[in-house]
């Protein structure tokens, strides 16, 4: 059997000493890791709680993106027509309550004035010359009625007279007439007696005589009585005139007093009329200096020195940066246990600080409800949106940076549910 000696046998024994740092390299290159199975479970177990813990503490929040600071902004506009004369004030600007912004040219005010000054004491004057004729009317028909109640009084003792006077001219009537028949009865017993030739000439003419006279006295008395009825009758006759005539003062006298009471009333109207109108006149005048109706900031200032307004035109716009909260758009999924005084935390994005608050009041209606057009669900077009409802949140005072707020800057509220 032959043997190779060209044929080398490698043995590591026989490698030399240079080589054996590069095997050491390569198996120190390829170690093997051993892992603590406890350490695992430990950082396994405090993740989980930090998580349930994480879990736990947000359900007592409740927080949103959709929010904004809120005030209250007040327009300011003219109450007259009128033409502006200076202009004290201009945006940004704070201004006072009080704090005169405009003024209006006073000129066609100032007339205004001075005529309804006028008008009011002209209708004072009227008024005052109205209120003696009251009692002048009154006396009046106080002595019309005693001088009509005295004429009928009159008149009733004429007639009276008037009626004795009738009786009387009646009652010679009578007797003349009674008188008559006799004369007329011995004429006629003469007459015989006198054809007779048993009487001288001379009684018979007596008796004829006295017959005559006697018959015309009877004519003479119903004359007088005749002429007595138709004083009577005049007598009646006037009686019933001033009767007349009492009667229509007695019933015009309420009258005349009610028209002169309602001439006093209508004075006095026009009197109140005439004030109201000089009350008017001095309330234009007082609107020509346009003042600051509550303490803020302006804005939105377009008012020009020498531009005509009108009435109701707006001017300025107030904001009263002193009374500030948070109009903040929470989900409705999100208020089941959101109420009133509950404490919030308020970020505002502009300042990169938070603020504190409180929960002031909930929403009445959701932002849909009250937008320009609200949807209507009725068409069978349905579909469901998780609606937002405006809670307001109440800045807590005395922080500091709270004039730095201004309505309309974002804000994330958190609010801590109880």
């Amino acid at each position: 059997m032959s043997i190779d000696t060209n044929t080398e046998v490698q043995n590591p024994a026989s490698t030399s000493p240079a080589d054996q740092p590069e095997l050491e390299i390569a198996e120190a290159g390829t170690p093997h890791r051993r892992f603590n199975p406890f350490l695992i479970g430990g950082i396994a177990l405090v993740l989980i709680l930090c998580g349930i813990g994480w879990f736990l503490h947000s359900r007592g929040f409740e927080d949103t993106d959709d929010a904004q600071v809120d005030g209250h902004l007040n327009p300011v506009a003219s109450r007259i027509d009128g033409t502006i004369k200076a202009v004290h004030t201009d945006d940004n600007q704070a201004v006072e309550a009080g704090t005169v912004l405009v003024e209006l040219d006073p000129s066609d005010d100032q007339i205004a004035l001075e005529r309804a000054q006028a008008q009011h004491d002209q209708a004072l004057a009227q008024l005052g010359s109205a209120h003696p004729s009251l009692p002048i009317t009154l006396i009046n028909n106080r002595n019309d009625l005693t001088s009509h109640e005295a004429d009928v009084a009159g008149a009733e003792a004429v007639l009276a007279a008037a009626v004795h006077d009738l009786e009387s001219a009646t009652a010679r009537l009578k007797e003349s007439q009674a008188v008559n028949e006799r004369n007329q009865a011995d004429l006629a017993r003469y007459q015989t007696l006198f054809d007779k030739q048993e009487v001288a000439r001379a009684d018979y003419d007596h008796y004829k005589a006295t017959a005559a006279a006697q018959a015309q006295t009877v004519i003479a008395n119903e004359a007088a009585a005749a002429s007595a009825q138709k004083v009577v009758e005049l007598r009646k006759a006037q009686l019933q005139t001033q009767r007349s005539k009492l009667q229509q003062t007695q019933s015009s006298a309420p009258l005349q007093v009610a028209i002169r009471e309602a001439d006093i009333k209508s004075q006095q109207a026009n009197t109140e009329v005439a004030g109201a109108s000089l009350e008017q006149s001095r309330l234009n005048l007082a609107y020509c200096r346009i003042a600051a109706p509550v303490a803020g900031v302006i804005t939105q200032r377009s008012a020009e020195v020498g531009a005509r307004i009108s009435r109701g035109q707006q001017l300025f716009m107030i904001v009263q940066t002193s009374d500030l909260w948070v109009t903040a758009n929470f989900k409705e999924t999100q208020l089941a246990r959101m109420h009133p005084g509950q404490s919030v935390r308020i970020h505002v994005d502009a300042l990169s600080r938070d603020f504190d608050g409180s929960v002031e009041s909930m929403p009445a209606v959701t932002g849909a409800r009250t937008s320009v057009l609200p949807p209507e669900n009725a068409t069978g077009n349905y579909v469901k949106v998780i609606q937002r409802l405006p809670v307001r949140i109440r800045f807590n005072a005395g922080q500091k940076d709270l004039d730095k707020l201004r309505p309309g800057m974002s804000v994330e509220p958190t609010v801590r549910l109880d």
